[in-house]
């Protein structure tokens, strides 16, 4: 019997996380399973809540299962896929006219049984409800913010006197650290300048 080809889709919402994790548990998963690994797809700092245009590892996993290049998507779980319904109904459907089946590990979902897509639909509505809560809690902690007449946004950034000044300080050998004390900056400032000389 010829093993299953599958397709593993990892996904991080900024460029200062890691995805190996997700994609070597996802391997140990098909290694158990008997499935051939045929491509692995990597969308590295795109949020979740994107659709498959702002995702372009998420767009060639899905042109290559129309394809037929595999028969199953692992992904370690239903937020590295899609953090909305709307997104993930359309990612499914696509996945289910090309006949190629999901598998979520951590929640344990394979949608080639029928209990496994209705598992994967209420799953992605119990996370879109989540993700709702989410926004208004932020949301309300801006109003309590506001009222009380606390200034939101980015801090105006630095005049470029200070901005050279510092970037003369770092070239002659100072610490980022003491740069930040001798200018009045924070390190952060400090650091985003030292990476923009380099």
């Amino acid at each position: 019997m010829t093993p299953r080809r599958a397709a593993i889709y990892v996904r991080v919402s900024t460029n200062k996380q890691h995805t190996e994790n997700q994609e070597i548990i996802l391997r140990e998963v098909c290694q158990r399973a008997g499935w051939d690994v045929t491509a692995v797809y990597e969308d590295k700092g795109f949020s979740g809540s994107k659709g498959r245009d702002k995702r372009p590892a998420l767009d060639s996993m899905l042109k290559d299962a129309t394809r037929r290049r595999f028969d199953i998507v692992l992904a370690f779980k239903l937020d590295r896929l899609a953090r909305s319904v709307r997104h993930l109904i359309d990612i499914t459907d696509e996945l289910k006219a090309a006949k190629v089946d999901i598998y979520l590990h951590d929640q344990g979902v394979d949608t080639s049984t029928p209990a496994g897509q209705l598992f994967l639909h209420m799953l992605a509505a119990i996370a879109q409800f989540e993700r709702s809560i989410l926004i208004e809690r932020i949301e309300a902690g801006l109003d309590r913010a506001r009222g009380k007449g606390v200034k939101l946004g980015r801090r105006p950034s630095i005049p470029e006197a200070k901005r050279e000044a510092i970037r003369l300080d770092l070239a002659a050998g100072k610490g980022i650290k003491s740069a930040a004390k001798a200018h009045g900056v924070g390190v952060l400032t400090v650091q985003n300048i030292k990476k923009e000389m380099a």
